[in-house]
């Protein structure tokens, strides 16, 4: 069987291709371009087919994916908010995912933002190149002995809390459960508002549900320190980017670091160097000196990567073999009894 995968980066394209080689009996065939409603005719014949999370699983593209012969949807993410999982169960849709992978990737490009914003890193690497080798401006703050206020204290979360424990900082927590390894750590759980006051560094690790969608809105971003540090490497939706524009107009926050953004999809992993870009409150937040904006890259290491796709690769050989994993979203309908 041939596999045909959306939205696969350059970097990523061989390793895909390997590992399907490697186990022997499919193939993959790679596309860059993502899965959308102008797109999804292209499945037409395949049977199975690998999404990456900026592809766009609405009501109209599964629709047009099973009309065309489509059976399963291995997503190549952790992420699913991005599927329709009622229309996939309806339409008799197998969907699997990745539930895990390294969360040190995650974790550790986190913190390269907050020390990037912290300590100027962009602004400095810039003036150095044009040979102004002044420190106005640059100064940062030192980590230790300050806050770190952790939202989300999963597998992410707790390798995020690892790393801000080692520069010996205060931690606080909140999540629907507490997590024991970071309880061990010292770390505090307390109410949102409580850690957004007290916290110098902000970090979200949190998925993105229905009742997470805007988890820090205005109203919650106005509770934060003026002073403190925002970091978003879990998924855009997190944040309302409209009332995080206006703080930062206010002069609010020591720096801000973004791998996601709420309207990233048909954005990010693209090229649009050439194009006007029509989304104002992005083009507002790449403006600020104190912003740094990246484009989804927070779990693109060889290890990760390299993990979501042997993880694929095994949720196709499940698919087939029928067989049904913690990585299934929607299993396969059961047979018909006669």
């Amino acid at each position: 069987m041939e596999i045909l995968a959306f939205g696969v980066q350059a970097d990523e394209k061989p390793l895909l291709e390997k590992a399907f080689r490697a186990e022997g009996h499919h193939e993959v065939r790679c596309l860059d371009v993502f899965l959308n409603e102008d797109t999804a005719p292209i499945a037409a014949g395949y049977e199975t087919v690998s999404t990456s999370v900026n592809c766009e699983l609405g009501n109209h593209v599964l629709q047009t994916l099973t009309a065309g012969g489509t059976q399963m949807i291995a997503q190549r993410s952790t992420g699913f908010n991005n599927i329709d999982l009622k229309v996939a169960e309806r339409l008799a849709l197998t969907v699997a995912r990745v539930s895990y992978y390294s969360p040190h990737s995650v974790a550790e490009f986190a913190w390269t933002l907050a020390m990037a914003v912290n300590r100027n890193i962009v602004r400095a690497s810039i003036r150095t190149r044009d040979f102004d080798f002044r420190l106005d401006g640059l100064m940062g703050r030192d980590m230790h002995g300050r806050t770190a206020g952790i939202l989300g204290t999963g597998k992410i979360g707790e390798a995020f809390t690892r790393i801000a424990h080692g520069f010996g900082m205060n931690l606080l927590g909140w999540d629907v459960a507490e997590n024991p390894a970071c309880l061990e750590l010292g770390m505090k759980y307390v109410p949102k508002h409580q850690l957004l006051a007290e916290s110098d560094l902000v970090s979200l690790h949190v998925p993105l549900l229905p009742q997470t969608r805007h988890l820090l809105d205005a109203a919650a971003l106005r509770t934060m320190k003026d002073d403190a540090i925002l970091v978003n490497s879990s998924r855009g939706g997190l944040i309302d980017s409209r009332a995080l524009v206006a703080e930062l107009r206010e002069g609010r926050f020591t720096g801000v670091g973004l791998d996601v953004y709420e309207a990233e999809a048909g954005l990010f992993f693209l090229d649009k160097s050439l194009e006007v870009v029509d989304d104002d409150t992005l083009a507002r937040l790449v403006t600020f000196p104190n912003v740094v904006v990246t484009s989804h890259q927070a779990y693109y290491t060889v290890d990760a990567v390299g993990q979501i796709i042997e993880t694929t690769v095994q949720n196709v050989l499940d698919y087939t073999a029928g067989r049904r994993s913690e990585n299934v979203l929607v299993p396969a309908p059961a047979p018909a009894h006669t």
